[in-house]
């Protein structure tokens, strides 16, 4: 199995874009309206971020969960002991935000947020009539209003050599939320596991944008849409000096979405930052 970047200026985008997602939980697109230009200055900006003494002026509200988690409280991803490798900064609509990087970082916020409504309709209209009448509301009708939507700026730093022997960038873990929008880092590191349980590497061409499946729309698929195990390894050789900046967008419905006869998107939502640990 290989993933491979679907055009999504092809006329046969949507069908090759959710079958991906389908088989491999993963779907990877090339030519899509996401500009580069404002993806490569966020990069940039949020750099000299996470560099400076500034970032402790925002240290995250456990209560809300917006703003700035630095490494000593970072995610320890489910079923693991170790911490991961990194910090970031929680951006929400209504959330803390260095004034001077706001309107960049809103701008980018707001236009993946409604590309990703049209995406979301692309998967439930390539569901099969027995998993589309699984869906309590339209899929991209449950990110609608919704103000938990989570855009995440991950700083993964150099490795200086005294990180736990087990520990790397991101363990393997599985998004909650219904699909994370993810433009190509400035780093390689992130695979994907496959069904036969090996790991293959994400393309990370620089303008690609990486789409994945999370463990709600799982949920709300009756399984059908597999929500892929995945992960961060640490750089090798005289790249272990250099920092990686992701911006996972996660998508997450309004809290009183129904996903399931188990779970509403509230409930759902706490019970695995619990797990994590961070609530």
């Amino acid at each position: 199995m290989q993933l491979k970047a679907v055009d999504f200026t092809s006329k046969n985008a949507e069908k090759n874009f959710v079958e991906s997602l389908r088989n491999t939980g993963f779907g990877v697109l090339k030519n899509h309206p996401i500009s580069q230009e404002i993806v490569d200055a966020i990069y940039q900006n949020w750099q000299a971020f996470f560099d400076s003494t500034a970032k402790h002026d925002f240290v995250y509200n456990k209560g809300t969960q917006d703003g700035f988690f630095p490494a000593e409280v970072s995610e320890t991803a489910k079923g693991q002991s170790v911490k991961d490798i990194k910090e970031y900064f929680h951006y929400y609509g209504w959330g803390q935000c260095p004034e001077h990087l706001r309107q960049q970082l809103d701008t980018y916020y707001q236009q993946t947020s409604a590309f990703a409504a049209t995406l979301l309709g692309w998967i439930e209209k390539h569901s099969p009539a027995e998993v589309a009448n699984l869906y309590d509301e339209p899929l991209s009708g449950m990110i609608k209003d919704s103000d938990q939507i989570l855009l995440r700026v991950l700083h993964y730093p150099p490795l200086i050599g005294d990180e736990d022997a087990s520990a790397i960038r991101a363990a393997a873990h599985e998004d909650i939320n219904l699909i994370t929008i993810l433009p190509a880092a400035n780093e390689p590191g992130l695979q994907v596991k496959n069904k036969e349980g090996g790991w293959l590497d994400v393309p990370c061409d620089f303008g690609n944008l990486i789409v994945n499946i999370g463990d709600m729309l799982q949920e709300a698929s009756g399984g059908y849409f597999p929500s892929t195990t995945h992960r961060v390894i640490n750089p090798q050789g005289a790249n272990h000096n250099r920092s990686r900046i992701s911006l996972p967008l996660f998508l997450h419905p309004r809290p009183a979405v129904k996903l399931s006869d188990r779970y509403t998107a509230d409930a759902y939502l706490k019970e695995r930052l619990r797990e994590l640990g961070v609530i």
